[in-house]
């Protein structure tokens, strides 16, 4: 059911809208919110947070994905339990041998994330995952991020909602999960799908 997305933008900009286009072919309506200087993920967000209201964001959750990864991730299912939960982050997480080099995440048997990045509860009776990518934000965690300067999300902003209280929630994906953020990754992806194919929603759309 979405229909608006924003595309950050900051090296070869000119590329990527022209790749891209207006979303037309791929039934959607692509906005670009580009970045003169390297904002780091959350002050992107933050940048891009006044085009966001405009779109009407402040009324309902906000989908962020990382755009070096291909997954199937569920995100009408992903989105239902962010609401259940009433949720002010919804984190999808995996398995991964490498997880512990990518940083953990516990989760109790609700969900809710109680041990982040090393901090918060003793791990023993969690379930420890990596983060997949991709989250779900309530449009208020909007409000309490810094204007205009470059800051991560892991590394400042969440840690200090979580030690705030915040509701971070968890959801465990197990399925397909491919990167492209370094040259043996990409040539890793290209080669699963050429032995496996393209990613469901990709064949969907050629279907």
């Amino acid at each position: 059911g979405i229909r608006d997305v924003v595309v950050n933008l900051h090296h070869l900009s000119e590329l990527v809208m022209a790749g891209l286009g207006d979303g037309a072919r791929y039934g959607v309506r692509i906005h670009y919110s580009r970045e003169t200087v390297l904002l780091d993920t959350g002050g992107g967000i933050r940048h891009a947070a006044p085009l966001l209201e405009r779109l009407g964001a402040a009324d309902s959750p906000i989908v962020v994905l990382n755009s070096d990864v291909i997954s199937e991730i569920p995100l009408a299912d992903v989105l239902r339990a962010h609401r259940a939960n009433r949720a002010d982050v919804t984190l999808v997480l995996r398995d991964d041998p490498r997880a512990a080099s990518y940083g953990l995440f516990g989760i109790d048997d609700t969900g809710r994330v109680r041990r982040f990045l090393g901090a918060g509860e003793p791990p023993a009776g969690l379930r420890e995952l990596m983060f997949a990518s991709l989250q779900v934000l309530d449009p208020a965690v909007l409000a309490t991020m810094p204007d205009d300067r470059p800051f991560g999300t892991m590394r400042e902003l969440y840690p200090r909602l979580f030690r705030e209280g915040a509701r971070f929630f968890g959801f465990a994906y197990d399925g397909l999960w491919l990167t492209a953020d370094t040259p043996g990754d990409l040539a890793a992806t290209e080669a699963h799908i050429r032995t496996h194919g393209p990613p469901r929603y990709m064949r969907d759309r050629q279907a």
